[in-house]
């Protein structure tokens, strides 16, 4: 099997007073004078754009029409114990319209191909709550 690289993101990144984070296509571009919280919220803006294509993905494979109006709410902890860092997530879905046993299993099916899903799967704690 061969696989196809369907997109590549550049990001150039600069600390201090001036510091950011500005993309190659130019779309993305911030000031970032600490690199947290910036880098836990650019990861949840990623994963939960990412997590609610696949919950739409899922749902079309399904034939499940979806309303307008799903959101995704990610919180992503940054942690410490013992000067060991790691992170932890939480992402808080709506889904109105959908009834709630079905809704969960959209959630359940995105997580196996979201590739934030992927990555993190097994490594951090992530807690998906339908809202």
């Amino acid at each position: 099997m061969t696989s196809k690289v369907l997109f590549t993101g550049k990001t150039h990144n600069t600390n201090g007073r001036d510091g950011g984070a500005r993309s190659a296509d130019g779309f993305l571009d911030i000031k970032m004078k600490q690199p947290h919280p910036a880098a836990e919220n650019l990861f949840g803006a990623a994963w939960s754009a990412c997590y609610m294509g696949a919950i739409e993905l899922v749902a079309s494979r399904k034939q499940i029409k979806l309303p307008a109006g799903i959101s995704v709410d990610a919180e992503i902890d940054l942690n410490n114990d013992d000067g060991n860092f790691f992170l932890s997530a939480r992402l808080n879905v709506s889904v109105p319209g959908i009834a709630p046993v079905i809704a969960r299993e959209l959630l359940d099916a995105a997580h196996d191909i979201c590739p934030y899903s992927k990555a993190t799967h097994g490594n951090i704690d992530v807690v998906t709550n339908l809202i």
